[in-house]
């Protein structure tokens, strides 16, 4: 009975995890595939509109027609708008005075490739890329007032030279009923911009104006397409929550728009992996996220501002803010407690064990700062989590170990009962109540480590901090699968080798530790149970190659000080470990077969 429920659970477990990695791995891998073959070629994005995101002007519109659409391109005459340098510790780029859209940005502490002379991660790009990827800030008016700022208003610099963290620049523009728009941009040492937006009055009566903002992105970007990684649109609107919005999941919306209610504060953009821009209102707003696809796919989030009173004479101001950089934790973090930003650390997905996923980011972050190495950071923390669930793991070691000493006790009494039950069922439990055994404790490590398996699945997936982390030799980067493969004798022969048969030498060192942590136990008598449980580490190994290396470091690692810890305490219990006679047997029925 004891058997046949561990081989339930076991093979349970296994085939559980079989059927979550095919439809949360494999079929979203298939989809995005799919997708992309079916994406039509890319061409230049033309003017796409929204019929009820009213405030928002069109791309070669001026705010005074009050459109409801939102931004396409500007045509040629956008090249020969001049631009503003900006530079800082991890930005660089420039702003175009057509629309003073800040359009194109890199990062300059990363790059696209582990190599030096890799190009920097570009972040946003122009209207005349295919992938065109901006931020920009207007305003729209409640009545006529002439043109207001909008995609195709050229500003002037009136104060400032090249944007840096110490010398802000001023925009201006002046339109034809003696509105005054004067726009302050300022950045800080890492990724956020602060846009301070003032009109001064001299139009000799009183007027009302709304600012608005809106992140604009053309074409399907690249994504990893798992589930456990949420990339798209995303924000949080007032005491509404955080919206996590899927490309495909607005593209299914009615009329390719969600609408959100007024709020007084909050922020709204779009998220990718490891990078992400976001707004982040100053008064009170409605948002909205879009996909608009006339021409080509088109995404957006958006806000209009509350209408602002200006008097005659007299001026009125409002400031804004946009995040564009790398979602690096210690900078999100700090924005969302110094700015009052709400869920703004949420810009990470740090996924339904966010509660374990964080602290044992905190926990890895602290020890590499000691140790200067992420791989080995794994390498303590592992034998830290064995540590703190040791007493639990040593509990449930002498359960197994006591159940291996009364198998010949639990064989007499199937022997002496024979076909009755329900009777060989009372004698075994009285059995385990006299020696105080649990007959699922062995369970326990098993199931205790899924959680914290998938949240440092997380914190290596997710975290750009394990980005390009490398650990030693061939392992360079921490995030991405070992590179080496067994089909190739590790880079010896010179050939590729096709993406199913990269099983490099972690993934083979975490099967060969789940083997023989396996083998340890005493065989079950069935023989299917033998040959599920034989080839379940070589369908693990296949399974786990694909897998972040540093996350297969961990299960070997762990399988590694399981072994240590289960075979001193059977040694101290006086149970046999069978590893030893398991493997004899393995080879003497290869030897009788041949």
């Amino acid at each position: 009975m004891d058997n046949q429920r561990n081989f339930l659970l076991a093979a349970a477990l296994s085939l559980g995890v079989v059927f979550l990695w095919q439809i949360f791995f494999i079929n979203p891998r298939i989809e995005r595939e799919r997708e992309i073959a079916e994406q039509s070629a890319p061409a230049n994005p033309g003017v796409a509109t929204s019929g009820e995101n009213s405030g928002i002007p069109k791309a070669g519109e001026t705010a005074s027609n009050n459109s409801a659409a939102v931004p396409g391109t500007m045509g040629k005459k956008e090249e020969d708008a001049p631009r503003v340098t900006l530079k800082s510790d991890h930005l660089e780029g420039t702003i175009n005075l057509r629309g003073a859209r800040i359009d194109d940005l890199r990062l300059t502490q990363y790059r696209e490739e582990i190599a030096e002379d890799s190009p920097k991660i570009q972040l946003l790009k122009p209207v005349q890329d295919e992938n065109a990827y901006f931020a920009e800030f207007g305003w729209s008016p409640d009545a006529n007032l002439g043109e207001l700022p909008g995609p195709s208003t050229v500003w002037s610099q009136a104060e400032g030279g090249e944007l840096t963290p110490s010398s802000p620049v001023v925009l201006q523009f002046v339109n034809e009923k003696g509105l005054t728009f004067r726009r302050k941009i300022e950045i800080d040492q890492d990724y956020l911009f602060t846009i301070t937006d003032t009109v001064l009055n001299a139009s000799g009566n009183e007027i009302s104006v709304k600012p608005y903002g809106r992140i604009a992105r053309y074409g399907i970007p690249k994504t990893e397409g798992i589930f456990v990684l949420h990339e798209g649109l995303i924000g949080s609107v007032g005491e509404q929550g955080l919206d996590e919005i899927d490309y495909g999941d607005i593209e299914d919306e009615t009329g390719g728009r969600i609408a959100k209610d007024l709020a007084d504060k909050g922020w709204l953009g779009i998220t990718d992996k490891y990078w992400a821009t976001a707004l982040i209102p100053g008064n009170g707003f409605t948002a909205s996220y879009n996909y608009l696809g006339q021409t080509r796919k088109f995404y957006q989030t958006d806000y209009v501002g509350n209408v602002i009173a200006v008097p005659a004479g007299g001026e009125a101001s409002v400031t804004n803010r946009l995040f564009a950089g790398a979602k690096k934790v210690d900078i999100i973090d700090r924005y969302e407690a110094e700015q009052n930003i709400p869920l703004f650390s949420n810009l990470i997905d740090w996924g339904w064990f966010y509660f374990i996923t964080k602290p044992l980011f905190s926990v890895m972050n602290w020890v590499f700062h000691l140790v200067g190495n992420f791989g080995v950071a794994i390498l303590i923390v592992t034998v830290m989590l064995k540590t703190l669930f040791f007493p639990l793991a040593n509990k449930s070691y002498k359960s197994m170990a006591n159940m291996k000493k009364m198998q010949p006790e639990m064989a007499a009494i199937k022997e002496r009962f024979g076909d009755d039950r329900q009777g060989q069922q009372k004698a075994m439990m009285e059995l385990y109540k006299k020696e105080k055994i649990n007959p699922v404790a062995g369970c326990w490590p098993m199931l205790l480590q899924i959680p914290v398996f998938f949240a440092l699945y997380k914190v290596i997936y997710v975290t750009i901090e394990m980005r390009q982390a490398p650990f030693f030799g061939w392992i360079q980067d921490l995030s991405a699968p070992d590179p080496t493969s067994i089909f190739n004798l590790f880079g010896l022969l010179p050939y590729d080798v096709p993406l199913f048969l990269m099983i490099g030498v972690w993934p083979l060192l975490m099967g060969i530790t789940m083997f023989i942590q396996m083998q340890m136990n005493p065989a079950p008598p069935d023989p299917t149970q033998q040959l599920i449980f034989k080839w379940m580490p070589v369908v693990f190994t296949f399974m786990l190659a694909t897998f972040p290396a540093g996350l297969v470091i961990y299960w070997a690692w762990n399988n590694f000080l399981s072994i240590l810890q289960q075979g001193t305490i059977m040694k101290r219990q006086g149970a046999k470990i069978e590893l030893w006679d398991n493997l004899k047997g393995m080879f003497s029925k290869k030897t009788d077969a041949a």
